[in-house]
């Protein structure tokens, strides 16, 4: 997987639902996951390691418990592990996470959005 050229825009519309995380290639212990956004997430940390956001298309609110961070095109923002956030976006998001290998897309929390990692086609 790792010497092979992905395009990000290709593997996004591959994607067919939000909230489904897929491997995009890896690096070192590092997942790269192209991921579409939609509606409002779980409330949830990672309590052993940072998450990386970074936006490609649309607009991300990362709801944290002092304050909104607002992610637009290019924008990235790291949650530091064991914040606590909840991903919102009011229209459909296209974003690149960056991510140890195995976390868990609701961390902390579990539930009915738990998505196992998805590989590409």
């Amino acid at each position: 997987m790792s010497d092979e050229v992905r395009n990000l825009r290709a593997a996004l519309a591959a994607v067919p639902d939000p909230w489904q995380p897929h491997r995009l290639t890896s690096v070192n212990d590092y997942d790269v996951k192209v991921v579409k956004l939609l509606g409002e997430f779980v409330w949830h940390s990672h309590p052993e390691t940072d998450e990386l956001f970074m936006v490609l298309s649309g607009e991300l609110t990362i709801q944290l418990r002092d304050r909104d961070v607002v992610l637009g095109p290019d924008d990235v923002f790291v949650v530091p592990k064991g914040v606590e956030h909840c991903p919102r976006a009011d229209a459909e998001v296209h974003a690149v996470l960056f991510e140890p290998r195995g976390t868990v897309n609701t961390g902390d929390a579990g539930g009915a959005l738990t998505s196992p990692l998805r590989e590409l086609d």
